[in-house]
C-alpha cells in the first residue's frame, strides 16, 4: 500500500475539506480521515493540548520538535518548525534543538527537552530526570508536558509508519 491509496480526498470528508480550505493540503489528515470519527477526536485532543493548558507555547513547540528530531520524522519536524517560529523560536534555536545543543536554553527548557528526549528514546525516564522536571513543571504541567511528548510520538509514528509525504507547501502544524 502506498500513500496514494491511503489518502482521502477533501471532497469525501467535510471536516478535512474545511481544514484544507483554511490551511492548504494536509497529507497527515488525508490519511487519518480514512477513520473520520477518530480523526475528529484526534483534532479535538490535539487542539486541546497544543492550544490550551499551562505549559508555555514556546516549550510545547520545543518539545514537539525535539521528539520529532529524535524520531527522524521530517513531516512533523517541517510542520512544527513553522509553528515554532510563530512561538518565538529562531533559526539558531531550531538548529540547537536538532543537534541537541541545550546550553542556550534556560533551565526549564533544558529540563523539558531532556525529559522529552529520554521518554522518546526509552519510553521511560530516570527518577532524577522526572524529579528535576517535576520541580520546574509541577503537577498539571508535568502531566501536560508528558502528554505533548506522547502526542508527538504518536504523530511521528503515524507519519513515518505510513510513509506520509510532505506537502509541496506544508500546512500549518
Amino acid at each position: 500500500m502506498t500513500y496514494t491509496t491511503l489518502g482521502t480526498e477533501p471532497a469525501q470528508n467535510e471536516t478535512l475539506a474545511a481544514i484544507e480550505k483554511k490551511s492548504g493540503p494536509n497529507n497527515f489528515l488525508r490519511v487519518m480521515s480514512r477513520r473520520p470519527e477518530t480523526m475528529e477526536l484526534f483534532l479535538k485532543f490535539y487542539g486541546n493540548l497544543q492550544g490550551h493548558g499551562t505549559v508555555d507555547r514556546r516549550i510545547k513547540e520545543m518539545v514537539y520538535l525535539a521528539v520529532s528530531y529524535v524520531n527522524e520524522c521530517a513531516y512533523c519536524a517541517t510542520h512544527h518548525e513553522q509553528t515554532a517560529r510563530r512561538a518565538g523560536l529562531t533559526d539558531d534555536d531550531l538548529r540547537d534543538l536538532k543537534f541537541e545543543i541545550n546550553k542556550n536554553f534556560n533551565d526549564k527548557e533544558q529540563a523539558a527537552l531532556q525529559f522529552a528526549r529520554e521518554l522518546t528514546r526509552t519510553a521511560s525516564v530516570g527518577d532524577d530526570v522526572r524529579f528535576r522536571t517535576g520541580e520546574l513543571f509541577p503537577g498539571e504541567q508535568l502531566v501536560e508536558l508528558t502528554m505533548i511528548v506522547a502526542l508527538a510520538n504518536f504523530t511521528n509514528r503515524f507519519n513515518n509508519g505510513l510513509g506520509v509525504p510532505l506537502e509541496q507547501h506544508p500546512a500549518q502544524g
